[in-house]
């Protein structure tokens, strides 16, 4: 049997930087608050996305809360999402964002990408913690030769990929205080509308929040802290 996709009819070789991303806290928005609450957080969102795209059009596909885009190149890719995710970051009606870029070939049909590129950048995405990107090296190099901070964290297992992958974060919006992350809908403070529940333990933007971690804690408990092997 012949594996070689790129030889398959109606498929078009091509190299691509790819990024995921997503909201963070969407479906306990959509499980706390109620899908219209959610659906106007989504709007919001594609809004964002909309706007740092710009005269490059849409992205290749939306999957839920989660947008799929194909840029030319590692510069392209960061000048957008160096226009989005600080967008994202400022608006008090999203939460944090997590993303994920690859860069390398990838195969094209229609406006839709496939390969081990696009597996890679959605095992990255699904990896990074809320507010948080990362990248492969090629994505890292670009960052770095720009002047954008990039962090090695090392060789990292991504789930059904062989290979253990090199990946960097890398810091395209402000910094957060990961001590300021509702561990449920994964908003992150200080916002004026906002406060703080008690004097200890999680933040929760709302009492509605905070009524579901009470209720079932394990459910929501994560890691708040940014992904690091160290």
């Amino acid at each position: 049997m012949d594996t070689n996709v790129s030889a398959v009819d109606g498929f078009e070789s091509a190299v691509a930087t790819v990024a995921f991303v997503d909201l963070a806290g969407f479906s306990a928005i959509t499980d706390v608050y109620g899908d219209a609450s959610a659906i106007a957080v989504l709007g919001r969102f594609e809004e964002l996305v909309r706007q740092a795209l710009g005269a490059l059009g849409p992205p290749i596909k939306w999957i839920g809360d989660e947008a799929m885009f194909g840029f030319p190149d590692p510069a392209t890719a960061l000048q957008v999402l160096g226009r989005l995710l600080p967008a994202c970051r400022s608006e008090p009606r999203l939460p944090l964002t997590r993303t994920g870029l690859s860069h390398g070939p990838v195969l094209r049909r229609s406006n839709d990408l496939f390969g081990s590129t696009v597996n890679i950048a959605a095992r990255i995405a699904a990896l990074a913690s809320p507010g948080q990107l990362l990248a492969t090296q090629p994505v890292a190099n670009t960052a770095i030769a720009s002047g954008i901070v990039a962090r090695d964290i090392g060789k990292v297992a991504l789930r059904s990929i062989v290979e253990h992958v090199p990946l960097y974060s890398i810091e395209l919006a402000p910094t957060f205080d990961p001590a300021w992350i509702d561990p449920v809908c994964k908003m992150h403070a200080p916002y004026v509308a906002y406060r703080r529940t008690t004097p200890a333990g999680p933040w929760f933007c709302s009492e509605r929040c905070a009524e579901a971690y009470r209720r079932s804690p394990e459910v929501y408990r994560s890691r708040s802290k940014a992904w690091d092997p160290a």
